[in-house]
Order: C-alpha cells, then structure tokens, then sequence
C-alpha cells in the first residue's frame, strides 16, 4: 500500500508533512509526498480575510484529492474552514503542541506594557490584531505575510519591532530563542486548532487506507478537543477572516471548553466556557456558540464583515 501525501511548499508545512510521512514510514507504509503552492501562498500582499476564509490555504490541495493526484492532504488545523466541501473530511488529528500565542523579537528587551515609545507589532491574523487592541491599545500593529522564515526577515529589515505567531511554528522550526513573550491562553485564548496538524481526505478514498491513517496518526484526544472547537466555530460559520477563538481542555473524560468572539477595534469581547463530556464534543461547541450569538454575537458579527467588505 503506497500513500501519496500533498503539501504546501514552505519549511514549516514540510515540517508537518515529514511528521505525518515519519508516522507512516515506522508502520510499514510506502509514502511519497507531492508538493505545490496555495492561493495563501501566492497572493502576500494582500490580507487573509481580504483574499477570503474559504479555501486561502486548501484550494488547490483539495483538488488534487478530488482529482485522486494524492491521497492525503497535511494542513494546519487552524487553517481549515469551518465547513468542508462536502466530498472532503477530516480523517485525523495530530498530538497537538502547545497551542498558544508568542511574541518574537530580535530585540530580548521588547515589551508591550512599555508605553514609553512606538511598538509596532507585525500580524496577519484578525485575531491577533483584534486581541492586542483589547489588551495593548497603545501598540501599533501592520500586516505581514509570508512564511515564518519570510516574516522574520521582514522584522528585522524594520518593518515592525515584533511578530505574533503561534507557539508551535516557532518551536518546530527551532527559533525559540527569539521568543520574548509567551501569551497565557486563558488571556490570548489561541484560534480554533492550533498546534494541531489536521489530515484531509475525499471521501472515495478507500476505507482500508482511511482506517491505517487514522492507526498510524489520530490522537483520539486531539480529536475530541478539535471536534468541539471546530463546532463552535461551525456555528459562527466562522474561518480566519473573523477575530474567533476557543480552545477546548480534557480532564479524563471531562471536556471543558472556552471561546468567544472580539471585536475588531477591541472594544466587545464576549466569552464564555461550557463543560461536559468527552462525548458530547460536538454538541458543547454547538451550545457554546450558540451563546456567544445570543450574547450580541450576532450583531457583532454582522459589524465585523461590513467593516471588512
């Protein structure tokens, strides 16, 4: 049996992919991985929720799958959108990293509770830009994209004194020595998946393959956390164009799960938690944005996409 693997091109998504090939090479399977670009690969001088939520980072790697070029698809979790084209699912989760937000610098004494002098911190992330005007109204913020290599290098050439970024990215591509701040997640709760890579497949792809996948790479506690985050943000019919958030925690077979919505300048921010069984993944996500709508949600949401139209 020979799985063929599809990527995105940059260092970290082949960090991922490798991960997922190195499962699957110790159990005996064949593997060959097939590389290519994505819209949010190409288009960099645009916003993500500009560009669109849908698809940025998934489009073209998912029609190969449809076209059956490859067989598995290796995403970041928290790239995905919250609703899948119906011929594609979610087949397998990771052990997900630590999922919280850093900031990264190359200057070791750069703090945003300085009020003193000009910080301008460099994201690409609604959530992030949202979050720091809750906390850091004082910081300056200016979109950056590209890879993380990309972004650093940007950073340093001065466009910013500083980048939000994901805990995970960092630590896989071994910069952590330029972390000068580790965000709490119950302050800078993280977006929906991440630190988790996320497996994609069409639904032709045949059983006996999908259930040795799902052997050699599932955490079936990745998955149930995954399950209610992705819920929730199915109910806000949500993707990365809109500042959400939630992570969800288990304790033996207790689920406990925080999320919320912030507006865009920072000035709303409506969260909540929901606790429940491990069974009940689906239906604590559902619960929990279904409050967060009927909490002014709704009309904040409807705020946040006429600002960006």
């Amino acid at each position: 049996m020979k799985i063929r693997i599809g990527s995105r091109k940059s260092k970290l998504a082949m960090w991922q992919t490798y991960y997922v090939q190195d499962k699957l090479t110790k159990a005996g399977v064949d593997t060959e991985i097939i590389t290519m670009e994505t819209k949010g690969d190409k288009i960099l001088d645009t916003s993500i929720a500009k560009i669109g939520s849908k698809g940025v980072f998934t489009e073209e790697l998912e029609e190969q799958l449809a076209n059956g070029d490859i067989d598995i698809a290796v995403h970041s979790a928290k790239d995905m959108p919250s609703v899948l084209p119906e011929e594609f699912e979610l087949i397998a989760f990771t052990d997900r990293e630590e999922s919280n937000d850093v900031l990264v610098s190359h200057n070791p004494e750069l703090s945003l509770e300085n009020q003193t002098k000009k910080i301008v911190i460099g994201t690409s992330s609604v959530r992030r830009r949202a979050l720091l005007k809750l906390y850091y109204p004082h910081v300056e913020t200016v979109d950056i994209r590209g890879n993380l290599q990309t972004r650093i290098k940007k950073m340093q050439d001065g466009l910013c004194d500083g980048i939000l970024l994901a805990y995970a990215g960092v630590h896989r591509m071994n910069l952590e020595s330029m972390i000068v701040r580790h965000f709490p997640v119950d302050k800078f709760v993280p977006p929906v998946g991440q630190g988790c890579v996320a497996i994609e497949a069409a639904g032709t792809l045949p059983i006996e393959k999908k259930e040795m996948i799902r052997s050699c790479i599932n955490n079936p506690d990745s998955e149930t956390c995954l399950l209610a985050e992705r819920a929730f943000l199915r109910c806000l019919e949500g993707g990365c164009s809109i500042p959400a958030f939630a992570l969800a925690t288990l304790d033996g077979n207790t689920l406990s799960l925080s999320g919320g919505l912030v507006s865009l300048d920072g000035t709303k921010n409506i969260t909540s938690t929901r606790i429940g069984s491990r069974a009940e993944a689906q239906s604590i996500g559902k619960e929990l944005g279904t409050f967060i709508l009927g909490s002014g949600g709704k009309e904040l949401l409807a705020d946040i996409r006429s600002l960006q139209d």
